[in-house]
């Protein structure tokens, strides 16, 4: 099995694909990883109250309004950090989140939790857009059951430029009713 990961990481580190036997590994470790170290925190109070008051601030947001939110992100990202990010990356959720990351040593490289319409309520890094609801780590997971795990094939990451794969999963609250989701980047080779 350790044969298997490193020559995945030696193809993966000169830009092939993974061989059938490397993904079902990375897939197996990423799934681990997430149930053991990640899955005990997201019932925190921290995570669960975060998502849920940016649900109901967010409630009367239409499609308009988060492309427009997401486009301000954008430009802050390419700008430099101003009012909207730095606002994300002071809160509360986002601390705990980057308290989380750095308690993995390494093996985590971003976290970032989403509200019901995938937009991020905390970060631990600076994300590259600010809605994830168009993209598969949220359709893969949100509103599509409450123990649904999706591991993202492993790339170099543009927010975080290193080898990663995006691990996400559904958040509930204490009934079991979806309220969010969290991905989670793990840097392969700390598998």
């Amino acid at each position: 099995m350790k044969l298997h990961r490193v020559l995945a990481l030696a193809l993966l580190s000169h830009g092939a694909a993974f061989p059938a036997f490397g993904e079902e590994a990375h897939v197996a470790h990423a799934t681990e990883f997430m149930n053991m170290q990640v899955k005990p925190w997201l019932s925190d109070p921290v995570v669960i109250d975060a998502i849920l008051a940016q649900n109901r601030n967010h409630a009367g947001l239409n499609q308009a309004g988060i492309e427009a939110l997401d486009e301000a992100w954008r430009k802050e990202v390419h700008e430099g950090p101003s009012d909207m990010i730095n606002g994300v990356l002071s809160t509360e959720l986002s601390k705990f989140l980057m308290e989380k990351q750095e308690a993995a040593g390494g093996t985590i490289t971003e976290i970032f939790v989403m509200d019901n319409r995938g937009l991020n309520v905390g970060q631990s890094e600076i994300t590259s857009d600010y809605w994830q609801g168009d993209e598969a780590k949220f359709q893969k997971t949100f509103g599509t059951g409450t123990d649904v795990l999706f591991v993202d094939q492993a790339e170099k990451d543009a927010s975080t430029q290193q080898i990663q794969s995006q691990v996400s999963m559904t958040i509930t609250d204490a009934g079991g009713t979806p309220i969010g989701a969290i991905t989670v980047g793990i840097r392969v080779g700390a598998l």
